[in-house]
């Protein structure tokens, strides 16, 4: 008796530590991805924050902050990974914004230069001008995103 009510104990309990580590593996593979933008991003922390709608507004747009211009290298640009876009300026005074979602396999992102914005996980290159894919495995662009320049302030709308 004592084997009987073991094993519908250990049944279960196994099931769970297995999904359980299925789940895990899953959330960490997923992390990993998008691992190298959160170190780039906490110089602007102190500007952001996770209180974005109570800062004194300096203009209409009620965005949350992300970056002052000059943080946006011409030709470049940088992604915000826990804002889920990627900033860029294809060209002097030109700013644009995208998701920093992988359309291949939903990784973040990784840089921003010389006009291409990289995903790090199987290569992916888009356009910095207009998220479009220069080269694969991803087929379609990243979508557009948002954003308003008012100053020297970039707010994503």
């Amino acid at each position: 008796m004592t084997s009987a009510s073991h094993t519908p104990e250990s049944g279960p309990a196994r099931r769970t530590v297995v999904a359980a580590a299925g789940a895990a593996g899953l959330a960490a593979a997923l992390t990993a991805c998008g691992s190298g933008d959160d170190s780039s991003d906490t110089g602007n922390s102190g500007n952001s924050g996770n209180t974005g709608n109570t800062g004194a507004g300096s203009g209409s747009a009620a965005g949350t902050a992300l970056a002052k211009t000059s943080d946006i290298p011409e030709g470049g640009g940088k992604v915000f990974g826990d804002k889920g876009v990627v900033v860029t300026q294809p060209a002097a005074g030109t700013y644009k914004a995208f998701s920093s979602k992988c359309t291949h396999r939903g990784c973040t992102v990784g840089s921003v230069a010389d006009g291409v914005i990289v995903c790090p996980c199987h290569n992916s290159h888009f356009s910095a001008e207009d998220g479009s894919v220069k080269k694969g495995p991803a087929t379609q662009p990243l979508a557009a995103a948002k954003i308003t320049v008012a100053g020297d302030e970039i707010k994503l709308a």
